[in-house]
């Protein structure tokens, strides 16, 4: 998942798309513009690696059970990443991805 300003649609990542194939002979066809209202959720900005992830994800869930929540993942909610690094340009120890899971007050 990456965030994009809420100026870009659907012909914006059209064009972006066909230029990637056309420029790069990249098929970035699986490519799709998404909009959702995210909810009650926790986050954490994780640096370095994608396979040290776990150790921030278990800041996460400890912050989530002191707190008094509850995972709210289902069909609808999902944990995601956000990506601000790109693979091809930084190094592993300096990638930076947001992990966001989904909440709820436990009752």
């Amino acid at each position: 998942m990456i965030r994009v300003p809420d100026f870009v649609d659907n012909n914006d990542v059209e064009w972006a798309k066909a230029e990637v194939l056309k420029k790069k002979r990249l098929d970035c066809s699986a490519l799709f513009l998404m909009t959702f209202e995210e909810g009650l959720c926790v986050q954490s900005m994780h640096i370095g690696a994608y396979d040290t992830e776990p150790a921030t994800l278990a800041v996460i869930d400890r912050f989530i059970k002191t707190g008094g929540y509850i995972k709210d993942i289902n069909s609808s909610r999902r944990h995601h990443e956000i990506y601000l690094s790109d693979p091809r340009k930084t190094s592993p120890d300096k990638m930076k991805t947001v992990l966001r899971i989904p909440i709820a007050k436990h009752e």
